[in-house]
């Protein structure tokens, strides 16, 4: 399977870029929406990727956990949905129930917020806090789906660490590693100028 790491081209302490995309209800998800809460998740994941359905159980469990602790939380489809059907709204909404996320999963059908995000990967992650804008991007831990043999245990260590120090007011740290993950299926033409340098 391809592998293509998260750019980690997001400037730690940046704000967490505007966006506003409806979930399956009709109802808006937003930076503005996000940012009310101390700390924010934005995930950046699909529906076929074998990278994503590798993690998904601890996906929906870290959403459970962290929205109990006022963690908000959104998961974002950016993924061309007319060449890859399997990534569409109606199969986002089956996807989410199958895997029992509790948080919005939403479609950016124009791929702007992936571009704003500068988002490379299925899946990529953003942890932001209110006072002090992003503080992680990056891998969710080092588990990765494998053709043979066993794979490392899921935990989201990497990205639970982030998410406890974002809420304990404490420094994330500083060794941050890229996400890895299918490439988002971008629309023919529609590929961002940022791959390009991060090739």
């Amino acid at each position: 399977m391809a592998q293509t790491p998260s750019t980690m081209m997001l400037p730690i302490g940046s704000p967490m870029p505007a966006f506003s995309l409806k979930d399956a209800s009709g109802a808006v998800v937003s930076n503005t929406t996000l940012s009310r809460s101390p700390v924010s998740l934005v995930m950046f994941i699909c529906n076929h990727c074998p990278f994503v359905k590798h993690i998904r159980a601890q996906l929906a469990a870290l959403g459970r956990e962290y929205a109990a602790r006022g963690v908000a939380i959104v998961a974002i489809n950016s993924n061309d949905a007319q060449a890859y059907p399997d990534d569409s709204p109606q199969k986002m909404v089956e996807e989410a129930r199958s895997a029992g996320y509790a948080f919005p999963y939403v479609f950016d059908a124009d791929q702007s917020v992936a571009k704003a995000f500068k988002a490379a990967c299925t899946p990529d992650f953003f942890v932001f806090s209110a006072a002090k804008g992003l503080v992680y991007r990056g891998q969710l831990d080092d588990s990765r789906p494998v053709k043979q043999g066993t794979p490392l245990p899921v935990t989201g260590k990497d990205l639970r660490a982030a998410l406890d120090a974002a809420l304990a007011a404490k420094p994330a740290s500083a060794n941050q590693r890229p996400s890895i993950g299918c490439n988002i299926k971008w629309k023919p033409g529609n590929e961002p100028a940022y791959l390009a340098a991060h090739a």
